[in-house]
């Protein structure tokens, strides 16, 4: 099955990147060896604010994890999925409820019906991308 999903080109990318500051990482684990640790890792080293969205630790890069995102207080700009493309859909219809601006699913992540049900409802949405390398290479 092909995917139609359109992203931000890396300038926008690039721009969203520069304007944002509190990054919600879900799926992101307390174990130094994961990929999502090693990228979050980079970008909170780059200026950003973590949260980790996980309910199986307590905390992860010194900041304390919550369950879900409807447990974070206050505003969200970017919303970093680690998780596999079949949880989209779900993760979708939660980021639509709470106060945030970017729907981010990491490389290797893409869902079509997260995709189009993101974007009718007007939100920017980046898929099967890694954050940490568009904002490498954006800087």
């Amino acid at each position: 099955m092909i995917v139609m999903i359109n992203n931000p080109t890396r300038e926008e990318m690039g721009k969203i990147l520069k304007a944002s500051k509190r990054i919600a990482v879900v799926g992101l684990s307390d174990n130094p060896d994961r990929t999502s640790y090693m990228v979050s890792k980079a970008m909170q080293d780059n200026g950003y604010e973590i949260i980790p969205v996980n309910p199986t630790i307590k905390e992860a890069l010194g900041e304390k994890a919550v369950a879900s995102l409807k447990d974070i207080e206050g505003h969200i700009d970017i919303v970093n999925i680690f998780r596999r493309s079949e949880a989209l859909p779900e993760l979708a219809k939660e980021f639509a409820e709470i106060d945030a601006d970017v729907f981010w699913a990491q490389l290797g992540v893409e869902n079509e019906e997260a995709f189009q049900f993101l974007k009718n409802k007007g939100y920017t949405v980046i898929m099967d991308r890694c954050i940490k390398v568009e904002h490498a290479l954006t800087k």
